[in-house]
C-alpha cells in the first residue's frame, strides 16, 4: 500500500500530534510505502529517509521555534504541500491519505483526496478543534469553526484517538457521521540503567515530573503553584520548551520556589525515558488535552500519576486504580493528591502495577494494524462508489 501523510509538524517538529503520527509512520513502513508531507524547519533537510519513512519538508513562512507554531506559518504550509503532493503523485501513485489535525493540515487532505481521486482519513488530535485556552481555537471563532466544519464533512473518514474528541467534534460542529475512535499508539522502547546521581538529582528526594510544550493549556502554573503546599522534600522536573516559560519563572522566583523546580528543556528519548524511570510520580496539569501522549510514556516507565479530568486522558486513566484525578486549574487540589500518593505507599505500588499492564493495550502494532483496517475500508467504500457513478 502506498500511503501519503500530511502532518504540518513532524518530530522533531511539534507536541504530541507529532509523535504520535512518526510511530504510526515508521510502524506501517515495515510494509507498506509511506510518504509525509510536513513543516520545513532551519538544520532540517528537505527530504530524507528516517526509519523507511520518507519525509518530505514544505518551506513556510515564520515558523520561528521547533515547540510552537505562529499563525502565518499555519497558514502557509497548504500551498507548498499542495505543490509537492502534485509533484509527488507524478512520480508515484498513492492509495489512500491519512491527514492529521483538521488544521492545517486538513484543508490540504481534502484538496488532496479531490486532486489524487483516493480516500482520505483525517486523524483529529483535540486541539485542533477546542482549545479552551486560545482566543482563536475553532470552537470559538466563528468564520473558522463554519470552515473546519466543512472539512469534517468533506473527509471521507474521521478519526478520532479519545472519546472526549469524538464528543467535541459530534456536540460542537453537529458532525452525523460515524466517527472510528483509535487511541494513540505507544512504542515500547528499552530503558538505559542511568541512576539518579547520572541525572543530577538527589536520591533522597521525591521526584514529580512532568513532560510537554510549555503553552497555557499544559496548566503547568497550576502544577507549580500546587508546589508551595507540598513538602520541601517534594521537587518538579520540567521537561520541554516553550512561550510561557518565562512567566513559570516569574511564578517560580515569587513563590520562592527556585530550589524546587528543574526545567530540563528538549532531551533525548534516552535522557526522558531516564528521567521518568528516576522520578517518583507524573503530573498532567493541562486544562485540556486531546489525548496525553506523555501519560502513556509515564505509564510504562510504572509511574503512578495524578491528572486533571477533562479530556482524553480519561478514557485510560481510572480514579483510584492507576490514577488520581482532579479539577482543572484546581492547585490545591493537585497538592492534596501528591500528598496523598506521597503518604499512601500502597496506593503508589498499585498504581505503578496497573499502570505497567494497562499500557500493553496501545502498542503500537496494535494500533497501526487498527488503522490499516480503517484505510482498507476506505479504499472498497472509495472503489464502490466511484462504479456506481
Amino acid at each position: 500500500m502506498n500511503i501519503l501523510i500530511i502532518n504540518y509538524e513532524y518530530p522533531p517538529l511539534g507536541g504530541g500530534g507529532g509523535v504520535a503520527t512518526k510511530k504510526l509512520a515508521e510502524e506501517w513502513a515495515k510494509e507498506h510505502n509511506v510518504d509525509v508531507v510536513t513543516t520545513h524547519f532551519n538544520g532540517l533537510k528537505e527530504f530524507e529517509n528516517i526509519n523507511g519513512v520518507n519525509i518530505y519538508r514544505v518551506k513556510v513562512i515564520g515558523r520561528n521555534s521547533l515547540d510552537a507554531a505562529s499563525l502565518i506559518s499555519l497558514l502557509s504550509f497548504v500551498y507548498p504541500a499542495k505543490k509537492k503532493i502534485k509533484k509527488l503523485s507524478k512520480e508515484k501513485k498513492y492509495d489512500v491519505i491519512n491527514t492529521h489535525f483538521a488544521v492545517p493540515s486538513g484543508p490540504v487532505g481534502v484538496w488532496a483526496q479531490n486532486y489524487l481521486n483516493i480516500p482520505n482519513i483525517l486523524s483529529l488530535h483535540g486541539g485542533d478543534i477546542y482549545d479552551p485556552t486560545k482566543k482563536l481555537s475553532p470552537h470559538k471563532f466563528l468564520p473558522l469553526k463554519f470552515y473546519v466544519k466543512k472539512i469534517l464533512e468533506k473527509s471521507n473518514k474521521i478519526v478520532s484517538q479519545s472519546n472526549n474528541t469524538s464528543d467535541n467534534t459530534k456536540n460542537i460542529y453537529r458532525i452525523k457521521k460515524n466517527i472510528k475512535i483509535i487511541p494513540l499508539g505507544f512504542n515500547p522502547v528499552p530503558i538505559n540503567q542511568i541512576s539518579r546521581e547520572e541525572l543530577g538529582l538527589k536520591r533522597e528526594d521525591f521526584y514529580i515530573i512532568s513532560i510537554g510544550r510549555i503553552v497555557e493549556r499544559k496548566g503547568f502554573i497550576y502544577l507549580i503553584k500546587a508546589l508551595q503546599y507540598l513538602p520541601e522534600k517534594i521537587k518538579l522536573i520540567i521537561i520541554g520548551d516553550g512561550p510561557q516559560k518565562k512567566v513559570l519563572e516569574e511564578t517560580i522566583d515569587k513563590l520562592k520556589l527556585k530550589d524546587r523546580v528543574i526545567f530540563k528543556g528538549r532531551v533525548s528519548e534516552d535522557i526522558k525515558f531516564a528521567l521518568l524511570k528516576n522520578s517518583d510520580l507524573y503530573v498532567l496539569s493541562s486544562i485540556h488535552e486531546g489525548y496525553g501522549i506523555v501519560l502513556q510514556e509515564a505509564m510504562y516507565a510504572g509511574l503512578p500519576i495524578v491528572s486533571t479530568n477533562i479530556g482524553g486522558q480519561t478514557d485510560f486513566l481510572k480514579d483510584g486504580q492507576n490514577a488520581l484525578l482532579v479539577p482543572i486549574k484546581d492547585y490545591l487540589a493537585i497538592a492534596d493528591s501528591v500528598k496523598k500518593i506521597y503518604e499512601d505507599k500502597e496506593l503508589a505500588i498499585k498504581m505503578r502495577k496497573n499502570n505497567q499492564e494497562e499500557i500493553k493495550k496501545y502498542y503500537i502494532e496494535k494500533i497501526a494494524e487498527e488503522y490499516i483496517k480503517v484505510f482498507k475500508e476506505a479504499i472498497l467504500e472509495f472503489k464502490n462508489k466511484t462504479y456506481s457513478l
